[in-house]
């Protein structure tokens, strides 16, 4: 493990670390706060916004009304920002900057999970040249932040640092990084033009997130009964440890597997968080980094170890065949397809069904994007069937 120097508290911040203290600023000057670093006032600003709050009602595999125990997109961002703690800690990174991006990193999702952002990024590049490049989540998200809420009286959007705002673009097109760069010059676009990373706390999201989904989709998608503990013993990672629980618990096997389940994901999971912080203490010790500009100029850095990184692949392409494309969820995702793709027509058609803030816009076809995007699974369930009368989710 590297060393790692202690600051007060007992708590270890490494020199690669983001330190809010020479934070980057926000795009709008602020006086800072007297008792929260830069990182917990932008953790604050997402758990109070708007969209943070209808992330409880967006679909993350199953839909909002198909179960209450199901993982939405707000449980799933509280356990990507868990598992990004824990690592965080051990490896000497800003635990807050971390907890922000995660809670953050999903908020432009759309309603009906990927179906539903699919569904935009088709409706956006047929609608013509200005939209040609379509619909990307995680430069929705940057657009929630930055510009649609509305709680402040000075500015749009929340005013985040730019190392939240850093970690929240996960993704970005080139086309749509040059666009940032146009507003923001030398801003949250440019690595993607530079081919530079980010921060290691970002880096560090985006595998807690892979982390996450993948265990609590094995999960749901037993309690859906669209895949069986059967099943999953073809899948190494997973049976490894259904098998170890197994072999300490061997009681487990005459009972419902509710418990076997969770204590052989709970190990699974355990192992991951584990193998990330060898693997990436062991590739930041060959590396030279004294600042988090470096972490920057450097390749990717935290990561899984060769043998997890295709343990895992495995697991998600079982997760994608059995789970994903399962037909039950297939029909379900055909329909929220087509509820999205309605409601754009008709909004685009109509802009005055909207509410006023959209419709008075003048780039009609992103502001009836902007607005969908912005809708739960239910509410778009009744506005489409407000205006189609048609209801094609029950």
């Amino acid at each position: 493990m590297v060393a790692l120097p202690e600051l007060a508290g007992g708590r270890a911040l490494a020199p690669y670390a983001c330190d809010p203290d020479q934070s980057r600023g926000r795009r709008y000057p602020e006086v800072a706060a007297p008792t929260r670093s830069e990182f917990q006032r932008d953790r604050d600003r997402i758990v109070h916004s708007t969209a943070f709050r209808r992330l409880v009602y967006k679909t993350q595999v199953f839909l909002n009304h198909e179960g209450d125990l199901f993982r939405t997109r707000m449980t799933h961002s509280l356990e990507v920002a868990q598992l990004g703690r824990s690592i965080a800690r051990s490896l000497g990174l800003n635990e807050d900057l971390v907890e922000a991006i995660a809670l953050a990193h999903d908020l432009g999702h759309t309603p009906f999970g990927h179906a539903g952002q699919d569904a935009l990024h088709e409706c956006l590049r047929a609608h013509g040249a200005a939209d040609a490049d379509g619909f990307e989540h995680n430069l929705q998200s940057l657009r929630v932040v930055d510009e649609l809420e509305e709680r402040y009286p000075r500015y749009n959007g929340l005013n985040l640092s730019f190392e939240t705002r850093e970690g929240i673009l996960k993704h970005c097109s080139l086309a749509h990084a040059r666009q940032i760069e146009a507003v923001e010059p030398g801003g949250v676009g440019r690595r993607f033009i530079d081919r530079t990373q980010p921060s290691l706390e970002a880096q560090l999201c985006n595998l807690a997130d892979e982390i996450a989904y993948n265990a609590h989709d094995i999960d749901d998608g037993v309690r859906s009964g669209l895949i069986t503990l059967e099943q999953l013993q073809a899948v190494p990672l997973f049976e490894r440890y259904r098998q170890q629980t197994l072999d300490e618990f061997p009681q487990l096997a005459d009972q419902a597997g509710r418990r076997l389940l969770y204590e052989a994901i709970r190990r699974m999971l355990s192992q991951q968080v584990y193998d990330v912080i060898e693997a990436t203490a062991a590739a930041l010790a060959q590396q030279p980094l004294h600042h988090v500009d470096d972490v920057r100029r450097a390749g990717p850095l935290l990561c899984f170890t060769p043998a997890m990184r295709a343990e895992s692949t495995q697991l998600k392409q079982f997760l994608f065949k059995n789970l994903y494309r399962h037909p039950s969820v297939m029909e379900t995702t055909h329909r929220a397809r087509q509820v999205v793709a309605e409601l754009f027509e008709r909004f685009l058609r109509d802009p005055h069904e909207m509410r006023p803030r959209f419709a008075a816009r003048a780039d009609t076809a992103r502001a009836v994007a902007d607005y969908i995007a912005g809708m739960t699974d239910r509410y778009a369930l009744r506005e489409h069937e407000r205006l189609t009368g048609q209801r094609l989710l029950s």
